[in-house]
């Protein structure tokens, strides 16, 4: 008798251990399998049972957490939403997450491994931490006047501290509340709906997301190429320039919203901006020249992140001179974001220096310990410090006496660039008008902000008084909010 219920133990002892192997496959070998199932919604469930992390914004939060109750319990809330949904984007149950929201997911969600002071244990529990906080570096002033000066127009504005890399303001209008999308219900199905079909695009993030033809701006890369490569050596000297121009190899003449550009000075077809003076320019500078130029400036840049990834700014190099010349003034392929052509004005401002620009602070635990820094930026010369020197020269003079003049702020040097970029077929639409700044204050030793303004459809002449008109005093208020004026 003994010897069969030694073996029955026996039997149930393999039996036994054939359960917890197989538990253990299912549970470690597989757990991934069963994890992603779409049709497990525990891991849905439990993101969801605590509130989120938050996004701040001068020390305060700009987003919440809302306790419905439910089986997916809280929802993200935000505080002046549409102010900040381009920083911040959308957490949706429904709809997944974007920007700030899904750069930083693991820290606000509370998965980020480095919020627990005991990873390997909360790892075998599952156990989720609390979620942390994101400080941005945006200049909440900064932030609402950029908003403010566009009142809904279409357009955005982006604002860099040259000195750092830092974003100070980064708006686009019109915009949306973020909060609208944040549940699974037939609401947050409704608003996603009526948002896509939007044709003015709320949810495009024109600041980082879109690419403009930069226009006159882009003659600040122009002039820093020429200046650079020995192109021109005197900002006073004749430029050899025909007013108008005929384009290389073609019967087109280009002309100038401006009189009195032919064989005029670098100097005075900056201030005025002649398109014939830079687009013979760019020729003389050539292809090669004029690419380097542009990509030292971030141009044809795929990998920049702040974190979140940014459209790449283009400037084709497959070009012929006919081409060249147009791409030299901004047109033809020549695009740019809002916040390439803000990193332009702060490699001016900075002695040729650029910084890539950051969002993010640092990320903190719940209870405020820092856990990430936004770690070394270095910088990198993309000009000569002559030619930065040069070229903060004739920005200034745009503003004090040319087409800039409304960007002007009192105690406070000031630099900038207008631009009118033609666009639509024939160049039948409005124009987009553009502004490219920066500032610095009397009693400052650095320049403290760098801006660019565009505004679409612009309701002016297509003369580069458009982008002084409409986007000047956007830049102006902005610049004026960062330096205390």
């Amino acid at each position: 008798m003994g010897r069969y219920i030694r073996h029955a133990c026996a039997f149930c002892t393999l039996l036994l251990a054939a359960l917890l192997l197989n538990a253990a496959r299912v549970q470690v070998v597989q757990s991934r399998l069963y994890t992603d199932n779409p049709a497990n919604r525990r891991p849905t469930i439990a993101r969801y049972q605590q509130p989120r992390g938050d996004i701040l914004v001068g020390g305060e939060p700009v987003t919440g957490s809302v306790d419905t109750g439910e089986q997916l319990r809280y929802e993200r809330s935000y505080r002046n939403g549409p102010l900040y949904a381009p920083v911040t984007g959308f957490a949706s149950q429904s709809y997944g997450t974007t920007f700030l929201e899904h750069a930083e997911d693991g820290v606000l969600s509370g998965s980020d491994p480095m919020l627990s002071p005991l990873p390997l244990f909360d790892d075998v529990t599952r156990r989720r931490s609390p979620g942390g906080n994101v400080v941005t570096t945006l200049n909440r002033k900064a932030q609402e006047a950029a908003y403010r000066g566009l009142a809904g127009r279409k357009g955005a504005v982006a604002a860099i501290e040259p000195a750092t890399g830092r974003v100070l303001a980064l708006v686009t209008s019109p915009s949306y509340d973020p909060a609208q999308l944040s549940g699974n219900g037939e609401a947050a199905a409704s608003a996603w709906a009526r948002l896509n079909a939007d044709p003015e695009k709320p949810m495009l993030n024109r600041a980082v997301r879109q690419t403009y033809p930069p226009g006159s701006t882009f003659k600040v890369v122009t002039a820093a190429a020429a200046l650079d490569a020995g192109v021109v050596t005197d900002l006073d000297a004749p430029t050899d320039s025909p007013d108008p121009y005929r384009l290389p190899g073609t019967v087109t003449r280009l002309t100038n919203e401006s009189d009195g550009c032919a064989n005029t000075t670098l100097r005075d077809a900056f201030e005025w901006s002649c398109n014939t003076v830079f687009a013979k320019l760019g020729v003389d500078v050539g292809v090669a020249g004029m690419k380097a130029g542009a990509e030292a400036f971030g141009f044809n840049d795929t990998g920049l992140r702040i974190p979140f990834s940014v459209a790449p700014s283009t400037f084709d190099s497959h070009v012929d001179k006919a081409q060249l010349a147009l791409s030299s003034i901004g047109q033809y392929n020549t695009r740019a974001t809002p916040l390439q052509m803000a990193m332009v004005a702060a490699a001016v401002a900075d002695d040729g220096q650029l910084r890539t620009p950051y969002l993010v602070e640092r990320t903190t635990r719940r209870g405020g310990e820092t856990v990430a820094g936004s770690g070394t930026h270095p910088a990198r010369q993309v000009m000569r410090p002559q030619t930065a020197a040069q070229l903060k020269e004739l920005m200034v003079d745009v503003v004090r006496e040319g087409t800039g003049t409304r960007a002007a702020i009192p105690g406070a040097v000031v630099g900038g660039k207008t631009g009118t970029a033609q666009h639509g077929v024939g160049n039948t639409g409005l124009p987009y008008a553009w502004f490219v700044s920066w500032a610095q204050a009397d009693n400052a030793v650095e320049p403290g902000v760098a801006v660019a303004v565009v505004v679409e459809d612009a309701s002016a002449d297509r003369g580069e008084i458009s982008g002084g008109g409409d986007a000047a005093p956007i830049a102006r208020d902005v610049m004026r909010a960062v330096l205390g004026r």
